[in-house]
């Protein structure tokens, strides 16, 4: 079973618009993410609650420090291409301090929020996004994949319709 963080940083655009940060996970060899985009994050190291590993890998990843955030659901995550379950920790922020830095595993963008579901990701980031942007309360959301197909999907134990 592994533990990981996911979080969708936002800011205000140039335009006003509001805009989130996003990993092209483009860097790193034999990557079940690869060429998706996808929010920022990474697994737990022993010890850590969510919170540790959400500033950790934000840190690492963009070289920001968040200032302001929240938890806003668990993803339990299966896939026919890895070995072991994943329950990632969903969060958003709009707080933060620093500058963004290069990523070693992708390229870092900031992207308008209402363009974000256009670039190529996993099928289900798109019903947490929904989530997230109604303001769901608290929420476990269930996804299944064989290979890049999501085969099932369940929001707080009751399944959605495929």
């Amino acid at each position: 079973m592994i533990n990981s963080t996911l979080c969708y940083i936002e800011r205000k655009g140039t335009s006003g618009e509001p805009e989130v940060l996003l990993l092209h996970r483009v860097k790193k060899k034999n990557d079940l993410n690869h060429d998706k985009w996808i929010g920022i994050g990474g697994k737990f190291e022993e010890g850590e609650s969510p919170e540790d590993c959400l500033l950790r890998e934000t840190m690492e990843e963009t070289g920001l420090t968040l200032t302001a955030w929240r938890y806003r659901g668990i993803v339990t995550f299966l896939s026919s291409e890895a070995p072991e379950t994943e329950f990632m920790h969903l969060f958003t922020a709009d707080g933060f301090t620093g500058r963004v830095k290069e990523c070693d595993e992708g390229d870092l963008e900031w992207v308008p929020k209402a363009r974000m579901r256009s670039f190529p990701t996993w099928e289900g980031d798109r019903i947490f996004l929904d989530l997230l942007d109604r303001d769901a309360p608290f929420f476990s959301l269930k996804l299944c994949y064989e290979g890049d197909r999501l085969t099932r999907a369940a929001l707080n134990g009751k399944e959605l319709p495929r």
